[in-house]
């Protein structure tokens, strides 16, 4: 009998399903599986079943305006997909999780459960303590904790690409961003757990590794930066493609820009946000690089390998931005010519001191986002016009979603489209680019592999 007891207790356990939905940044994407590698300790399968779930995760970005909105409009979305059955366990978590902590609590009596990133190791504790009619917030800074009962747990993502969270939190505090507040001060994991999970993550069939970081190229720990990390990832067999984002200018090191003389699989794209092309607009930002030390990095990293490339963040319309400061914003790009970069409206956020200042004329700044974006946009069809008649090295990801071609990104993180067969999903194959657009390659695979490659 007790033993018939065990196993339906184990029964009932398994048939707990979990859904997450994720918002933001590669950071919530790692989190996010990392949560369901926890959950699967107490029961929790993942299903990809919206109104299916005895336990719903919201995990959620707070680096734009309207993001605690978006929470709301979702909590009320899950309202209407469970009105006729059995409530679930409504999780807020994140950065807005966070940073509005009680508020969302008492404004939102559907939820339950509020956890700030920096917290996830205890919610096996909370959900399997988690009493009906409670409300539990949990936002307490402990990273190094976090990381230590993660570190034990194996990570079971085993997607060709795969994120490796390597560094949290930023020191920095620029003036316009949230990080510091909801994500703490800059951690770095230790070097062998990283490497521990890059293996364990090879075994699985990753062959791609994107390293990451709130200020991923601030990593140091025991004596090793980034530079270091990445010569030891370089040494595992089956990862065949390294990448690391998202960086900070300062942090550039001169180590790190000389590893690309050496490394065989860090690829030639680096994603470098500027914010501004304006001094002027960079010192009140807080940003604590010039435009100077900017090119500086650019162009020393050109004399290493002329086929790097560079993708950016811009904010436009920050307080105090004047008509020169944007074009002087746009004299970089036309200078730079980045590859890829996202740009945005200067957004406040709260308890930030970007958040008290003065606010330039909506329209301006809407004319402004326009034109940076036209230039932007002109650069990457140009960049992806380059690549027509050449042939790249793409990492086989996955099918399209009409299930009818397969999708893989070059070397310089581009989309590209192309027909193939299931057995080369995990492959770098060579393919002949026959035609773009200003965010996709479209090609054929190269049968002759003795065809130069671009």
């Amino acid at each position: 009998m007790k033993i018939q007891a065990r196993f339906k207790d184990m029964y009932k356990a398994a048939s707990k399903k979990l859904f997450i939905k994720t918002f933001g940044c590669q950071m919530n994407e790692y989190d996010s599986n990392r949560l369901c590698d926890a959950l699967k300790k107490i029961g929790y399968e993942k299903t990809y079943k919206q109104d299916d779930a005895d336990c719903y995760i919201l995990n959620t970005c707070h680096i734009r305006d309207k993001a605690k909105q978006k929470v709301y409009h979702e909590v009320g979305r899950v309202k209407k997909l469970y009105n006729h059955k059995k409530k679930p366990i409504v999780i807020i978590a994140g950065c807005v999780a966070q940073a509005e902590n009680e508020e969302i609590l008492k404004r939102e009596s559907y939820i339950d459960i509020v956890i700030g990133p920096q917290s996830y190791h205890k919610i096996n504790t909370i959900l399997d303590n988690f009493n009906a009619g409670e409300k539990i917030e949990e936002t307490d800074f402990d990273t190094i904790q976090k990381f230590i009962y993660f570190d034990k747990i194996k990570n079971t993502n085993s997607k060709v690409s795969t994120f490796l969270t390597i560094q949290e939190g930023c020191d920095k505090f620029c003036n316009f961003c949230v990080v510091p507040y909801t994500r703490g001060p800059e951690y770095s994991r230790p070097l062998q757990k990283i490497l521990d999970e890059a293996k364990f993550m090879a075994d699985n069939g990753t062959k791609e590794i994107i390293l990451l970081g709130q200020n991923v190229n601030a990593y140091k720990n025991n004596g090793n930066k980034l530079s270091n990390l990445i010569s030891e990832i370089e040494k595992i067999s089956g990862i065949e493609r390294i990448r690391y984002t998202t960086s900070h200018p300062k942090d550039m090191t001169k180590d790190l820009i000389e590893i690309y003389k050496y490394s065989k699989k860090l690829m030639p794209l680096i994603h470098l946000p500027v914010q501004s092309g304006s001094d002027k607009i960079l010192d009140l930002m807080n940003r604590k690089h010039t435009i100077k030390e900017y090119i500086d990095v650019f162009d020393n990293l050109k004399k290493i390998n002329p086929n790097i490339e560079f993708s950016s963040d811009f904010i436009v319309g920050y307080p105090g931005e004047n008509d020169r400061d944007f074009i002087n914003t746009l004299e970089l790009i036309k200078k730079i010519k980045f590859i890829n970069s996202y740009s945005f409206i200067f957004s406040p956020r709260p308890g930030t001191v970007a958040a008290e200042l003065k606010l330039i004329d909506k329209n301006v700044s809407e004319d402004r986002l326009r034109i940076l974006q036209r230039l932007l946009f002109e650069n990457q069809i140009e960049k992806n016009k380059f690549f027509e008649n050449k042939v790249l090295n793409v990492l086989v990801e996955n099918l399209t979603k009409n299930q009818k071609q397969f999708f893989g990104r070059s070397e310089y993180l581009t989309p590209v489209i192309f027909n193939a067969k299931k057995t080369d999903i995990g492959k770098i194959l060579p393919i002949k680019i026959k035609k773009s657009n200003r965010t996709t390659l479209f090609g054929e695979i190269v049968k002759d592999l003795n065809k130069k490659v671009a």
